[in-house]
């Protein structure tokens, strides 16, 4: 049994790994909850409160008309207090849907005029004319009483003397039920407030941070060379500071670049010349006559500078490349005519290299710099002509894509030793040598890809003819309507 890879251990846990650095968004919305978590609770318990006494005071005010109705019902005949009661009155008093009612009426001396008996001791007796209301326990259940005491006789009357008494208890059945609703209208009107307060909270949060994720997509979207200023009217004040002191880094950044690439160019042009020289000399000394055990030593020699001299002339025009990108414009070219200009050159080094140069040119037109195609072209028959050495063919070819009409292609392929398929793609990295045995300096496939991104080309490496050798083909983008008219095509 195979013990399972790093990564698929790791797998698991680096899904549920949550990210440990500070957020702002994280933040705000901490800020926000907590608040939320504390304050919707204890406000939902103050309305529920506020909302319940009115509530219960109704209902008691309800128990408070029983009573009333009871007072009124208690008459004084010939001395004597008695209750102008009926059977139709009792059941009246008591009835009720969701509760059980129960009453008593009581003389100044306690004796019961009408009514449940088992009501008079329930809250005391009274101690002044007044209303009262309390909780208490009738026959096994919670039951809100209340108390209503009044002068029983006229003032004056010196046989009957004291108060008289109502009592009317209900058990808890409608105030369960009035709970219960307040209650969940208090929940529900705070929940409604929590998800809209966090709604607007959550909308301000991503409405405050829209212009840094514009700011951080607009910096993430930059290509290598567009180092100049940030500047967007909506970046907030609070990350203006940040914008500043990140323009000011570009700067400085251009400023050493530049300064870095001009020290190159200068470099490499001063080594030109002396390179050119002993260049040349090497090769007069190899046709002079000269001791035998020096030929090996005069040909490397003169290997290492035509080499030496190739990556000054690549620094030069790459530092040249540099300059023609940011300060000259597109315009349209025919890549048949900048390949027609080119044949001259690149025939008389074809042929004293003995190499069979080629072409098969139709016409393709795209919108680019005139400089850094003709830079391209020259780097990739360059290549192909060093690296496929001597006996080789190799062939420009221009045209459109079969698969993409409205895209112009270039082509140069030879029938050389060619290139690894798992070593091209580090082919386009800058002073990687494909073949040690060729005169290269590793730029020229660097500085295609460079220019055919800046173009908005794409450059790969492919199987020659017959998959032997290489083919390096450049697909551009479709023309753009609003461009110049073809500039080749005036030539």
């Amino acid at each position: 049994m195979t013990a399972p890879s790093a990564s698929t251990a790791r797998g698991p846990r680096a899904l549920l790994r949550i990210d440990a650095r500070p957020s702002i968004r994280r933040s705000l919305v901490m800020w926000l909850v907590l608040p939320l978590a504390l304050l919707v609770p204890a406000t939902a318990f103050l309305f529920y409160r506020l909302a319940l006494a009115p509530a219960l005071d109704s209902l008691d005010h309800a128990l408070d008309g029983t009573a009333l109705a009871l007072e009124r019902l208690v008459r004084l005949n010939a001395g004597t207090l008695t209750l102008a009661m009926s059977p139709e009155l009792d059941s009246a008093l008591s009835a009720d849907r969701y509760d059980e009612v129960h009453w008593v009426a009581l003389g100044p001396d306690g004796r019961v005029l009408g009514g449940d008996r088992r009501l008079a001791t329930l809250g005391g007796p009274p101690s002044a004319v007044d209303w009262r209301f309390f909780d208490s326990s009738y026959n096994g259940q919670p039951v809100r009483v209340a108390l209503h005491s009044w002068a029983c006789v006229p003032a004056g009357a010196d046989r009957i003397a004291g108060l008289c008494e109502a009592r009317v208890s209900e058990t808890l059945n409608k105030r369960r039920g009035v709970a219960q609703q307040v209650l969940a209208a208090a929940s529900s009107a705070m929940l409604v407030e929590a998800l809209v307060l966090a709604a607007l909270g959550w909308l301000a949060i991503v409405r405050s941070l829209k212009p840094v994720e514009r700011l951080s997509k607009d910096i993430e979207q930059r290509s290598p060379e567009h180092l100049g200023p940030v500047v967007r009217p909506d970046i907030p004040r609070e990350v203006a500071p940040l914008v500043t002191a990140l323009n000011d880094l570009f700067a400085r950044v251009v400023t050493a670049s530049a300064a870095e690439k001009a020290f190159i160019a200068d470099a490499a042009h001063q080594l030109r010349t002396p390179l050119t020289v002993l260049r040349t000399e090497t090769e007069l000394a190899l046709l002079e006559s000269h001791p035998p055990q020096l030929e090996g030593l005069l040909r490397r020699l003169h290997i290492a500078t035509t080499r030496a001299a190739r990556l000054a002339n690549q620094l030069l025009s790459q530092a040249r490349a540099e300059h023609e990108r940011h300060n000259s414009a597109m315009e349209r070219f025919d890549l048949k005519q900048i390949a027609t200009e080119a044949a001259e050159e690149w025939v008389a080094r074809s042929m004293d290299a003995g190499v069979d140069l080629g072409f098969e040119l139709e016409s393709a037109r795209v919108d680019g710099h005139g400089f850094l195609l003709r830079e391209m072209l020259a780097n990739l028959l360059d290549n192909a002509i060093n690296y496929a050495g001597p006996g080789a063919r190799v062939t420009i070819r221009t045209g459109t894509s079969a698969r993409a009409p409205a895209r112009a292609v270039l082509e140069v392929e030879d029938n050389g030793p060619g290139i690894p398929v798992q070593d091209r793609e580090r082919a386009f990295e800058r002073f990687q040598r494909g073949n040690a045995g060729g005169t290269g300096s590793g730029l020229g496939l660097s500085i295609v890809r460079d220019i055919a991104g800046h173009h908005g080309a794409l450059a790969e490496l492919l199987d020659g003819p017959g998959g032997i050798g290489l083919k390096v083909r450049v697909t551009f983008a479709p023309l753009d309507a609003s461009a110049r008219v073809p500039r080749g095509a005036r030539a």
